[in-house]
């Protein structure tokens, strides 16, 4: 377990959109807490290339992950620097839930006034 939550997060940090598809179910959802919905794999990899794309030096810092029957639990810290911003921190907490060896379910708790200023960056079309 450790092995493939490790995988999606330098996933993620990457920007690569092949891994992070071979590394979900095809009919995962993901939930946010600060949006109160739920996203496809498809919408999902398109905030996680969003986010790449958006904040540099994207990095998860601060990790502690508890192991679970099925799945894990993450908390954590997103850093990076948001241009026009300066520095991001947003902490973090995730339930995943594994499959078959592939996540099915990721539920994500963040800070909504941490996340705030990704909200006020200008999103160009066919973005997020």
């Amino acid at each position: 377990m450790n092995e493939l939550a490790d995988r999606f997060f330098a996933a993620v940090s990457a920007g690569d959109r092949a891994a992070l598809t071979e590394l979900y179910a095809p009919d995962a959802r993901i939930w946010h807490n600060d949006k109160g919905t739920e996203e496809t794999v498809t919408e999902n990899l398109k905030v996680l290339g969003w986010l790449q794309r958006t904040v540099e030096n994207l990095r998860y810092e601060d990790i502690r992950r508890h192991l679970l029957p099925d799945g894990f639990a993450q908390q954590h810290v997103l850093r990076g620097t948001l241009p026009g911003h300066g520095p991001l921190e947003v902490a973090a907490c995730l339930f995943v839930r594994v499959r078959d060896g592939h996540i099915e379910r990721i539920e994500e708790y963040v800070d909504s006034a941490a996340t705030q200023p990704l909200r006020d960056v200008p999103v160009r079309t066919g973005e997020r």
